[in-house]
């Protein structure tokens, strides 16, 4: 997160207006518009409600309000401290602004951080499970059938011994595990399709929600 960012927001924040808020950074308010639109975007939430004349906090910019402010005080005491001749050393205070500041940033970021990073294992679970089914389709026309339950997916970089047709290997590297480190599930005959590839999500186990959830090619 950028402090600059943070300055302008609660610049916004103060003035209810970014006409206001420009004049009061000493800069354009194309500029003001684009780091609350950084910052929005970053935290994947709206900040201003966008009215006549002025502009109306939402409930998580109110939020974020009282972190930025915390924040940008502990870093003008942090600045002014850089600032003093470097033979004075710190002070343990000012040192422990700063892990303030690293906690104060992490407690309203690292929620939604990390729920980004839940979907993003799931966007490669299934962009993982397309492209093994690339690669056993390609398997089938070449060899002319797809590989047994018993070969499984390593068939698709290793050559069975009883598939004098074989022409791959059909991945440009070993077989993947799931984003959650095990091993994909292939099943043939599948339940519904002619093959079933399954991670079972982030708990390893059939059925749950959200991240838990199963991800298959069906």
């Amino acid at each position: 997160m950028d402090v600059k960012d943070l300055r302008y927001f609660v610049a916004v924040y103060e003035a209810e207006g970014f006409s206001r808020a420009s004049r009061e950074l000493g800069t354009v308010q194309s500029n003001v518009s684009a780091r609350i639109r950084n910052l929005e975007g970053m935290l994947g939430m709206p900040l201003f409600e966008r009215r006549y004349r002025r502009v109306a906090p939402t409930a998580g910019a109110d939020k974020l309000y009282r972190h930025a402010k915390k924040v940008i005080s502990s870093l003008n005491q942090v600045e002014r401290a850089f600032r003093r001749p470097r033979e004075k050393g710190f002070t343990l205070l000012e040192l422990l602004v700063v892990v303030v500041i690293i906690g104060l940033l992490a407690g309203f970021v690292a929620p939604r951080y990390f729920s980004q990073v839940g979907k993003s294992e799931v966007a490669t679970a299934k962009a993982q499970i397309d492209a093994l089914e690339k690669a056993l389709d390609q398997y089938r026309l070449d060899v002319g059938r797809y590989p047994s339950a018993e070969l499984g997916l390593k068939a698709l970089v290793d050559r069975p011994p009883t598939e004098p047709k074989w022409n791959g290997p059909y991945l440009k590297k070993d077989v993947p595990l799931d984003p959650w480190g095990k091993a994909y599930d292939y099943k043939l005959p599948g339940q519904k399709w002619e093959f079933d590839l399954m991670s079972y999500g982030r708990d390893g186990r059939p059925g749950g929600n959200g991240e838990d959830a199963d991800i298959t090619n069906h």
